[in-house]
């Protein structure tokens, strides 16, 4: 009779050696197959190697379905497993082979595998990371909203900036449309410049160079405020339920009476 709650141990959890080595194990197979689907998409090694590639990509992902299977039979809430992050990931892992019996092509979304190796985190136990992690996560959420505004201007000037160049080209030298127009205007201001559509007119021009102009700007603007959120949240601290000091949010333990620290609660400093 199968262990269930030994297996759970050795494929949830890497505290023991058997799971530890389960995990690094189940990485360099990760690695192997992303590798794989890599150089199958290169002509010269796909010609040669086409049916090899083509039994390891089922191999692999018949290997990742039953381990995806065992997780949930061996998980004490199968459904919670199957909707969190990681299973979603791990599902979406074998996926695009089964796809690519119908759609050809979806095979090579198999490097989505690699958000797999994100595990390596938990294997190897860098804490700090996953702290630098949720301090990145928390400035994101913060600026969320700044952001959204920020995109909704910006897609304001892109719409506006491709409709005056659609009527100042007069429909022509590649400005088509007015989707045309905003095509331009986006990789102008994005600073791309593919330059497959290009403006004749000298007022066209003077458009173009504003649009350059403008581009720098809207590059600077979204990098301050995550910085700045980011700074905030560095700047944040967690208090101590015994003696109400103040510490870092990266302290475990409290530096003036050494009380243990709750992660989750935090104080900005004054």
């Amino acid at each position: 009779m199968i262990n269930r709650e030994k297996l759970y141990k050795i494929v949830f959890e890497s505290d023991t050696r058997a799971g530890k080595l389960f995990d690094v194990w189940l990485l360099w197979l990760i690695l192997v197959s992303i590798t794989i689907t890599i150089l199958d998409s290169v002509p010269n090694i796909n010609s040669t190697l086409k049916l090899q590639f083509y039994l390891a990509e089922w191999f692999f992902t018949i290997l990742f379905s039953v381990e995806y299977l065992l997780r949930i039979f061996i998980s004490p809430k199968p459904f919670r497993y199957i909707f969190s992050f990681w299973g979603f990931i791990d599902l979406l892992a074998i996926l695009p082979t089964f796809f690519s019996l119908f759609f050809y092509g979806y095979h090579y979304l198999l490097v989505v595998r690699i958000f797999r190796l994100l595990r390596v985190f938990r294997i190897l136990k860098l804490a700090r990371f996953n702290r630098e992690a949720r301090i990145l996560l928390d400035a994101l959420k913060a600026s969320s909203y700044k952001i959204g505004i920020f995109f909704s201007a910006v897609l304001t000037i892109v719409v506006l900036m491709g409709t005056i160049m659609y009527v100042v080209e007069s429909g022509e030298n590649g400005f088509s449309s007015i989707p045309q127009g905003i095509y331009w205007a986006i990789i102008t201001i994005t600073t791309v410049g593919y330059g497959d559509i290009v403006p004749h007119t000298v007022l066209g021009k003077f458009i173009s160079s504003f649009a350059m102009l403008i581009g720098y700007a809207i590059i600077a603007v979204p990098t301050g405020i995550i910085t700045v959120e980011v700074g905030k949240s560095t700047n944040k601290k967690q208090k101590c339920p015994m003696c109400n000091k103040l510490a870092p949010t990266s302290a475990n333990y409290c530096s003036y009476c050494g009380t243990k620290l709750n992660q989750n609660s935090h104080e900005r400093d004054s």
